[in-house]
């Protein structure tokens, strides 16, 4: 059988190999001819997989080492016989872990306490419900807003949308992207609703960037209507709206879910889902060897005079400033898709080991292993 798979997917080649003719293509190069005698297709969002792509194929199969699935025509897919699987949760630490370096650079550089401010989640998935988990530790009020989850469990913990935009200081989406049904996201924060948000309101967007109109929030921030908004996903990316970028506090080219772990997980869950389709022998395979953080991995933190927040706070930026991809960004707007394509080693919060001093109450100890840190005597 063949397989084309997305060539800047991490730690899968060799692995099909024994099983499976695969030819390796940059994801936006995957056209019909390519596809045209697959049976299978892993792939990440750069690949649109809809009728114009697939029909007249051999496909069966396709795999999307990723959250999201908005690039997958799936209604047009089933009609046609074609199964496809996402990846669910893979990359949900890391989106956390980019969330808490951003609010904490927030804090520290616009001059706020979290403790004092309110964040709203909008969408509260695997990835917004870890956001919330942080954010609370951190210090933050949180609000979650999620209709779709509020009607299906009859959940009351939940906010109707224009509630959380009157009591939150912050706002961050991780909603997926739903152009129809009873709650479709396209454009959910438009020209109407960011002309309702209040001055001293923060924006922030890591879920897909068609969920936020572009022109309506580059107005707002040019009128100084927002305090600021953070952006790690475009509409029409890679080809960003410069001007729009020179406006935010933050502006990072979709890699919020980039760690190397994230990355790992959605390839083993592309892997083990075709294994299982074709009944192949990688049904349980595993990424054998992440690459370490290395001597970054273990740090020492002095609690003395600090709150366990902030504590917290210096152990996120530690493991990861979104500064870094911000000024890379900036430097070079073009350079979206090479950022990507040539990311460095990012870990996650569980790959780092940590030992506090002056740690009295023990509860700097405590926040850190409920982030999921590694404390140790």
């Amino acid at each position: 059988m063949k397989v084309i798979c997305d060539s800047h997917i991490p730690f899968i080649r060799g692995v099909l190999e024994p099983y499976c003719d695969v030819t390796y293509s940059p994801g936006q190069e995957i056209g019909p001819e390519t596809v045209h005698d697959a049976d299978a297709l892993i792939i990440r969002t750069r690949t649109r997989c809809d009728r114009s792509l697939l029909e007249g194929s051999k496909v069966r199969f396709i795999a999307t080492a990723t959250i999201g699935y908005d690039h997958i025509d799936t209604g047009w897919c089933e009609s046609n016989g074609i199964c496809w699987t996402n990846a669910p949760g893979c990359n949900s630490r890391s989106v956390q872990q980019y969330m808490g370096s951003l609010l904490v650079n927030m804090s520290r550089d616009l001059g706020f306490r979290c403790r004092e401010k309110t964040i709203g989640i909008v969408g509260v998935g695997n990835v917004g419900g870890k956001v919330a988990q942080l954010s609370a530790l951190l210090g933050f009020r949180v609000l979650l807003c999620d209709p779709p989850r509020a009607e299906k469990e009859n959940l009351n913990s939940f906010v109707r949308l224009e509630d959380l935009i009157r009591q939150s200081d912050i706002i961050s989406l991780h909603v997926p992207l739903v152009t129809e049904g009873n709650n479709p996201t396209f454009h959910l924060f438009d020209t109407e609703r960011i002309s309702s948000l209040d001055r001293n309101c923060i924006l922030i967007n890591t879920s897909r960037g068609e969920v936020i109109d572009g022109a309506a929030l580059k107005s707002a921030l040019a009128e100084k209507r927002i305090t600021a908004a953070a952006l790690d996903v475009w509409e029409g990316e890679p080809a960003i709206d410069k001007g729009l970028l020179q406006l935010l506090y933050s502006g990072t080219p979709h890699i919020a879910g980039y760690s190397a772990d994230g990355k790992a997980a959605g390839t083993a869950m592309s892997i083990r889902a075709l294994g299982s389709f074709f009944d192949l022998p990688c049904r349980n395979w595993e990424v054998p060897d992440i690459p370490s953080a290395g001597t970054q991995s273990v740090l020492t933190l002095d609690s003395e005079g600090k709150t366990p927040s902030e504590v917290l706070g210096d152990a996120i930026l530690h493991t990861y400033d979104t500064k870094t991809d911000d000024y890379a960004l900036r430097k070079d707007p073009s350079s979206f898709e090479r950022i990507r394509s040539e990311y460095p080693v990012r870990r996650e919060f569980p790959a780092f080991n940590i030992k506090v001093t002056n740690d009295h109450s023990g509860r700097s100890s405590v926040f850190l292993r409920e982030a999921g840190f590694n404390v140790y005597d």
